[in-house]
């Protein structure tokens, strides 16, 4: 299941985190790839402990806290502290898997990569490739989305970003455990929760929105890993 979140932030608030980024000092990718992710990945990323990246990605968390999309989506449980990589001149990241598990920098903390996200903070016309490709049931799904936008996708998924060829793709990245491990279970809750709410702007009141938030959560129970 692949979700769009709109605007996690607005376009003028994404160009001034760019702007930030823009100026902060990029080591080689490869510093959190696992052993098979390294082989193909050639980017750049800010430090995990930097402190603009430490500011950002608690300011990602806080956005993400209060979108009832990505909270109904993902149904969190854990989220790895946002990072943040930038590709330009060929650089890429050939097709690979996330590690299944990451440990948290400075912690005794692991998190289970159930889902990833991509949080694009370049517009699309100001670089070209860069395409997220997910491949998925229906096949490889191109993914490039305006600054301030993200996408939330199952971190079992074989993924790669395609060159970029001309200007620069910029964007954070990062995993949450869920508390559905499975996403095929996520994406029942999810359609449920939206025709839930849907109800109640057509139908408020009506006896069958109790019964089926009684199903939601009756469905969550017993899935939910806590």
């Amino acid at each position: 299941m692949l979700i769009q979140i709109a605007e996690v932030f607005t376009p003028e608030e994404a160009a001034e985190i760019r702007r930030r980024l823009d100026a902060a000092d990029w080591v080689d990718g490869k510093v959190t790839a696992g052993y098979q992710s390294a082989e193909v990945k050639r980017n750049r990323q800010l430090p995990e402990q930097h402190p603009l990246a430490q500011e950002l990605g608690n300011l990602i968390l806080q956005r993400l806290a209060g979108n009832n999309l990505f909270m109904s989506a993902a149904l969190p449980r854990k989220i790895f502290p946002p990072l943040f990589n930038r590709y330009e001149g060929g650089e890429a990241f050939g097709y690979h898997v996330d590690n299944a598990v990451r440990g948290i920098t400075g912690t005794a903390e692991r998190v289970r990569t159930d889902l990833s996200a991509t949080l694009f903070f370049s517009e699309p016309d100001s670089y070209d490739g860069g395409e997220l490709v997910i491949d998925d049931t229906y096949g490889p799904r191109a993914v490039k989305l305006p600054a301030g936008h993200m996408v939330l996708y199952p971190g079992t998924s074989l993924h790669k970003v395609n060159p970029v060829t001309r200007g620069a793709r910029v964007s954070s990245f990062f995993w949450m455990q869920s508390l559905v491990r499975e996403d095929s279970q996520r994406a029942l809750l999810l359609e449920m929760d939206v025709a839930i709410q849907r109800l109640n702007q057509d139908a408020a009141g009506h006896a069958s929105i109790v019964q089926l938030t009684g199903v939601y959560h009756n469905l969550l129970r017993r899935w939910a890993d806590v």
